[in-house]
């Protein structure tokens, strides 16, 4: 039982067919079968049973899934303790994020930082829902991932970075635009823009509206806060995000804000990684600068003087000459 075996028979579990695995390890299909083959040889059994568009998990290929993604993990904490022998500048880090507002504002500063203390540390980013990441980190595939929190699955561990209170959206020229509270009534009537399923922020709505005992018209779900954004800003429905994500657009009038009456929908990020994993020189050191970077508030958006008032501060100073 080899590890290229291992890998090729997780990246199969996870993506259900020999098509889209093959792509995810950059094999060729026949050369994937080609490793599946001499595993289930080597094991006696069969590990998938071959459907027509997809592959299903046999009761021995479940029983090894467990056990591959620990040796597998296992396989790269001793790589990693390997490559310290390199010395500490040296190493790998995996991340993911599902905050395309991380990975816009705080990400590239936090690894600019890292880069000085690690300069030779081989650093890749992958963004998805907090859902996909968290399989990942599970997989062995990711070291830490940004995610919306609560994570309900087993041996991740995480970490609160910053929170924010989820409010509506929409254009300022929607017919309740001067209103400053909306209800979960009024909201379920509109047509909602909103992120996709598999994220926290997603589960959190969908939850207060169940309590309220609704079921709102899902117009869009896509998977970035700026899409939201834009598509509320062009009159095609009412969004719901966290408040910082809004802010400078509100203040520039682009957009305006409702708080949600009689709720307190708190949405969470935080930095996920495995339970008791290992943890190189380069992870400890990324998520020292984490805490560094979201312990310190954000800088306030500089407000734009419109032409017209600084026209009049520049004719005030000429009378005053």
């Amino acid at each position: 039982m080899e590890i290229r075996q291992l890998k090729a028979f997780m990246a199969i579990a996870d993506a259900r067919t020999f098509t889209a695995a093959a792509q995810r390890i950059h094999y060729t299909q026949a050369a994937l079968s080609m490793q599946i083959k001499q595993l289930e040889r080597e094991v006696g059994l069969p590990l998938f049973t071959r459907m027509p568009r997809r592959v299903v998990l046999t009761e021995a290929g479940e029983r090894l899934l467990s056990r591959a993604q620990h040796i597998l993990r296992e396989h790269d904490a001793a790589l990693a303790e390997l490559a310290e022998l390199a010395g500490a500048k040296h190493g790998r880090l995996r991340l993911g994020s599902a905050s395309g507002m991380v990975s816009a504002d705080s990400l590239p500063a936090i690894l600019k930082k890292l880069r000085r203390a690690h300069p030779h540390a081989e650093v890749s980013v992958t963004s998805g829902t907090s859902e996909e990441l968290v399989k990942k980190i599970l997989a062995g595939e990711l070291d830490a991932a940004f995610v919306s929190l609560p994570v309900q699955a087993r041996n991740v561990e995480t970490e609160l970075l910053s929170q924010d209170q989820l409010v509506a959206i929409a254009s300022p020229r929607h017919t309740l635009a001067e209103q400053r509270v909306v209800s979960a009534f009024a909201l379920a009537g509109e047509k909602l823009i909103l992120g996709e399923r598999g994220g926290n922020t997603r589960r959190l709505i969908d939850e207060f509206f169940a309590e309220a005992g609704l079921k709102p018209t899902v117009a869009m779900e896509l998977s970035r806060q700026q899409a939201i954004k834009n598509m509320v800003a062009a009159d095609m429905g009412v969004g719901i995000v966290p408040l910082s994500v809004v802010r400078e657009e509100v203040e520039r009038g682009r957009l305006v804000r409702w708080w949600i009456e009689g709720a307190r929908i708190n949405w969470e990020m935080g930095l996920a990684r495995l339970s008791g994993g290992y943890l190189s020189p380069v992870c400890q050191t990324f998520i020292d600068l984490c805490r560094e970077q979201f312990a310190s508030p954000p800088p306030e958006p500089k407000r734009r003087r419109s032409t017209k008032k600084a026209a009049r501060k520049t004719a005030k100073k000429r009378k005053s000459k």
